[in-house]
């Protein structure tokens, strides 16, 4: 049999794919494919699955594939910017982008049209519009989101929560819950939490999950995942945590357009935050491959044949990295992945340049500089011709 692209030398091993799928998982495959690919040397992952982004259109999104082919990010699942109002404007999105877009639907209909405040209008938090929302749209739809905070709820507590948990619930999916500043208290939040649930931002220092509350979650099935953002994740309460045995079952960024110019910046940056505190490269690497696509049924998140051909490559450098968190604290990670190439269903993604940010997006007089000089350094580097006359062929030959 020809394959129709291979990946050779790589480990943890080389990897066939045909029709956009893998074909052949083992050492030293025949080299009967159509496109052999030199992977020696680098780290061949399923594609990575994001947990927490926001892609749809709204205060927060951003477009997914001038970051995935650089990151290895193939499944960017958008945590809630849309609503039953706004989930056909998400759909659009998904549509037009080369890289997977699962949703989870906002339990209030109007989404993340604005920074907070959804949930304040509990006619918003419908639940049967919600039901119906998810029927309309299962093949998209993977769960319900909600934000629990006391900006995002004002006088209204827990209760939309209450909704997001019965809409599910009707459902069969499950509930991405983010914590922040109470009220309501983080434990209230907590307890209300099913075996297969989700909490977001599980290391806020704003929220700050250290006590009984968190551990009798974990205990029952209830799944943490980091969810980084521009305000959710502290060194020291993941360390506390790590201490205590809690551990993210799940890593994501909550990359949007007020974090993807820091501290989160990418994926790949995000798991070197857990490595300087000492999480295990393949436990990192299972937490943003098989825990996720686990935890809401998607596809890929494995190099099993069968599988979708979603494939990350990475060269793992041994160079020291200085991460930050969401409250500017400072650790050394050890090493470093950096990003080689990023496939969707066997295909390259090409190189795309990212947009600029939007007008209300705050940004440091550091952050405007550094996007200043990059801009500049991308027209530099393309004003420049590709090749010079060593590197052309002569098209249409004169003739003699």
């Amino acid at each position: 049999m020809t394959w129709d692209l291979l990946f050779a030398g790589g480990s943890p091993s080389d990897v066939a794919v045909t029709g956009g799928r893998i074909a052949a998982v083992g050492p030293s495959l025949p080299r009967s494919a159509r496109t052999v690919v030199d992977v020696a040397g680098l780290l061949i992952t399923p594609g990575l699955i994001d947990l927490h982004t926001h892609v749809g259109p709204g205060y927060w999104g951003i477009e997914p594939d001038p970051i995935a082919w650089h990151t290895g990010v193939t499944t960017w699942v958008d945590a809630g910017s849309a609503g039953a109002y706004t989930v056909a404007g998400l759909r659009r999105v998904a549509a037009a982008a080369r890289v997977r877009v699962p949703a989870l639907l906002n339990i209030s209909a109007i989404g993340l049209a604005g920074r907070t405040g959804e949930n304040r209008d509990l006619a918003n938090c419908d639940v049967a519009l919600a039901i119906d929302t998810i029927q309309a749209y299962r093949e998209m739809i993977f769960g319900v989101k909600v934000r629990i905070d006391h900006e995002a709820v004002g006088g209204n507590g827990v209760e939309p929560l209450r909704r997001a948990i019965a809409a599910a619930s009707a459902c069969e999916v499950p509930v991405m819950v983010h914590i922040g500043a109470a009220p309501p208290a983080v434990d209230e939040v907590l307890e209300l939490l099913r075996p297969g649930d989700i909490v977001t931002h599980c290391a806020s220092g704003l929220a700050r999950p250290l006590g009984p509350a968190a551990l009798a979650a974990a205990g029952r099935g209830v799944l943490f995942d980091l969810g980084h953002g521009a305000g959710g994740f502290s060194f020291e309460v993941l360390e506390r945590q790590l201490d205590a045995g809690l551990r993210p079952y799940t890593i994501s960024t909550d990359l949007h357009a007020r974090s993807v110019f820091g501290p989160v910046f990418d994926l790949p940056t995000t798991m070197a935050k857990l490595l300087a505190v000492g999480v295990p490269l393949d436990e990192v690497l299972a937490a943003v491959t098989t825990h996720p696509a686990r935890a809401l049924g998607l596809p890929g998140g494995s190099l099993s044949v069968g599988a979708p051909a979603d494939l990350a490559i990475f060269s793992v450098r041994d160079e020291p990295l200085d991460v930050v968190d969401a409250h500017l604290a400072v650790r050394r990670s050890p090493r470093r992945l950096v990003n080689e190439a990023t496939y969707v269903a066997g295909r390259l993604l090409p190189a795309r340049l990212p947009a600029p940010p939007p007008p209300w997006i705050p940004l440091t007089a550091g952050q405007r500089a550094a996007l200043r000089q990059r801009d500049h350094e991308f027209r530099t580097l393309l004003s420049a011709p590709l090749v010079g006359v060593d590197g052309l062929a002569e098209q249409f030959p004169r003739s003699s």
